[in-house]
């Protein structure tokens, strides 16, 4: 075979993995002097905003929604607890399940960052944002069903 006959190997920017990889190291950039401001990491923050969604969740069924295994979320849950934005306790009817709720300040955040949203600095049109938005979301769940063989 030719040089000219073998194809060109893709280049890093040609890998859709790494484009969503370093997507997510620079919405973390940008993310970082907001979560300061509020004192909380990013995984922590996740969990406040799913809980505002629907506070009083199980560990199990927060763990689902967010892609975290047990093991990564409950020291995360603890360090929150600590910070006084949520509380653990177990379900009086299933005493194996713990139920995570909000406290008064953990909905308080929501005041002080819901309005620091990164939605400008992406530089993108509102209808060009929810769309890129939907795409990655589907094309997630897509990855997730194949790599559990469905």
């Amino acid at each position: 075979m030719t040089k000219s006959q073998n194809p060109k190997p893709p280049k890093l920017a040609d890998f859709m993995c790494f484009a969503i990889y370093s997507a997510n190291l620079a919405y973390g950039r940008a993310y970082k002097p907001i979560l300061d401001e509020l004192g909380v990491s990013y995984t922590q923050w996740i969990i406040i905003v799913a809980l505002w969604e629907e506070d009083e969740q199980t560990v199990g069924g927060l763990g689902a929604r967010l892609f975290l295994e047990s093991n990564t979320l409950t020291p995360i849950l603890k360090k929150l607890e600590t910070l006084g934005y949520l509380k653990r306790r177990r379900d009086p009817a299933d005493e194996r399940q713990v139920i995570v709720s909000l406290t008064e300040a953990g909905r308080q955040l929501r005041e002080k960052g819901l309005q620091k949203t990164l939605v400008k600095a992406a530089g993108l049109e509102p209808e060009e944002f929810a769309t890129l938005q939907r795409a990655v979301t589907r094309l997630r769940d897509n990855l997730i069903r194949h790599a559990d063989g469905q």
